[in-house]
């Protein structure tokens, strides 16, 4: 059964009960890294510059404390499998919706797969308020 590594563990201890309670049933599902929770001004600006991120400090959901939103990775990571992000975000909203919380995914932002020069954020997941 897979586990996280104690950098995830370290991350995903910086979101939300709701957002670790998701997390940690599904890894015993899927194999998966924590790849930011909680981000300080600095990284959100950073992130922001680079074009991995389209809000600056404080708008991101990353920026609460705790925070609202993670950014999640198949493990082995591999940014061209799209596939294997889209297998864990299903598993990722099927237990958010089996827990009754609120997530919105960045392939699907408006509620339906991103189209075409929409902002595609595939390892993203935050919670609606």
């Amino acid at each position: 059964m897979p586990t996280f590594s104690r950098r995830s563990l370290e991350k995903l201890d910086t979101c939300n009960s709701k957002l670790q309670e998701i997390a940690k049933e599904a890894i015993e599902i899927v194999d998966f890294s924590v790849l930011h929770g909680h981000r300080a001004k600095d990284q959100q600006n950073r992130l922001y510059k680079e074009g991995r991120s389209r809000l600056e400090w404080p708008l991101s959901k990353h920026n609460s404390w705790p925070s609202k939103a993670y950014d999640l990775a198949p493990w082995p990571i591999n940014w061209k499998d799209e596939k294997r992000f889209f297998q864990l975000a299903v598993v990722i909203l099927f237990l958010a919706q089996k827990n009754k919380v609120a997530l919105r995914w960045g392939g699907a932002w408006k509620g339906r797969p991103n189209k075409e020069g929409e902002f595609n954020d595939l390892g993203h997941f935050e919670l609606l308020d």
